[in-house]
């Protein structure tokens, strides 16, 4: 069981889009549940988005959605996070976690058991 690598962060204007990427080296997309979170300059971590291995369904944190996508793509074997529409305040370090949930809110750090170790996020005029 690897650590996930997350990547794809970087700096960009308001209004434009990045993607990151998450290898799901050392688990597997069809059992682990996988979720992206974020922690912006002077605040705690939050949860931005997750989804679950049964049927791929996702949840977004209130402050993302609309404008963030999560995706799979099993023959991959990554997990994406499409960010569209960035502003100022989704600057942060993004992190990719994953862990076995039976009916837990994926959107709660403390149910994952593997984190990576970010990639720095900054949208700036």
């Amino acid at each position: 069981q690897a650590q996930p690598v997350e990547s794809g962060g970087g700096l960009v204007q308001p209004g434009e889009s990045l993607r990151l990427s998450c290898p799901a080296s050392g688990f597997h997309l069809d059992g682990w549940t996988v979720g992206w979170f974020r922690q912006a300059p002077g605040k705690e971590r939050e949860g931005v988005s997750c989804m679950s291995p049964d049927d791929g369904s996702t949840s977004y944190s209130n402050s993302v959605k609309g404008r963030f996508t999560m995706s799979r793509d099993f023959a991959k074997s990554t997990v994406y996070l499409q960010m569209n529409s960035l502003k100022p305040e989704d600057t942060g370090v993004y992190f990719c976690a994953a862990g076995l949930m039976y009916g837990a809110d994926c959107l709660v750090a403390q149910y994952y058991d593997t984190w990576g170790r970010g990639t720095r996020v900054t949208v700036s005029s």
